[in-house]
């Protein structure tokens, strides 16, 4: 990278995390509390060591082979997350890359997974993915399948589902995200209530560049975020 490039980096980084602790403010929740995850799926391999060595450890993409063949370059501390589709034929070479799998968009990849970890010793840890807004063209459980299911998912013991994961709808309007996100986090609520305990759900994975300080406001624990970060390094 050029020192320009880098000075770019640092500079993108340092704002996100000045706006991600302004919205905690706002909430009335501690910084600590959220965590940033970069979404490096259009970054260069250059762009991301940097980062790293800048103190962000949690990384997100979107395709699995990508995800695992990074896993191999980068130092071992960094904690990987799937953001993007995992087809079931894939969760065995996955499992052993990833820290969190947060888009878990089916009960019949929920089982692969569980049948796959059991195998290979492991307890994943997931976010399930649910498309609350209800938008045909995004994968995710609908709400109401969810609940009617859950019980059946909370028994599953090669897994530990840790939360939930949702997108809000493309728009120009950044308060329209808003309501997905409460509905998400109300969501959450009642499963836990419905699990008497017994799955406790910490985390909300929702908002990304273009509106993760309105989910952090909704309790959002991690925010993706790219397009934010390596803005302008192209250029660089």
């Amino acid at each position: 990278m050029t020192e320009r490039a880098t000075t770019l980096l640092t500079e993108n980084l340092r704002c996100i995390r000045e706006r991600i602790e302004a919205a905690c403010t706002r909430a009335g929740r501690r910084v600590g509390d959220v965590t940033l995850v970069a979404v490096t799926k259009y970054a260069e391999l250059d762009w991301v060591r940097a980062l790293v060595e800048l103190g962000v450890t949690d990384l997100g993409e979107s395709r699995p082979q990508q995800l695992v063949f990074r896993a191999g370059q980068l130092p071992p501390h960094v904690r990987w997350h799937l953001i993007g589709h995992l087809q079931r034929n894939k969760v065995e070479s996955i499992l052993p890359a990833v820290a969190r799998i947060h888009s878990v968009d089916s009960v019949r990849l929920i089982e692969a997974i569980n049948t796959g970890a059991r195998k290979l010793g492991l307890r994943p840890r997931l976010m399930l993915e649910v498309n609350v807004s209800g938008e045909p063209s995004k994968d995710g459980f609908d709400p109401a399948d969810l609940l009617s299911t859950w019980p059946a998912l909370c028994r599953l013991e090669s897994i530990a589902i840790e939360g939930l994961m949702t997108m809000a709808p493309l728009g120009d309007h950044v308060e329209a995200a808003r309501p997905v996100f409460r509905a998400l986090r109300e969501l959450r609520d009642r499963l836990v209530d419905a699990a008497s305990g017994a799955c406790l759900l910490p985390d909300l994975s929702m908002g990304m560049s273009g509106d993760f300080e309105i989910a952090i406001e909704e309790g959002a624990t991690l925010v993706r975020v790219g397009s934010g970060l390596f803005e302008g390094l192209a250029a660089g």
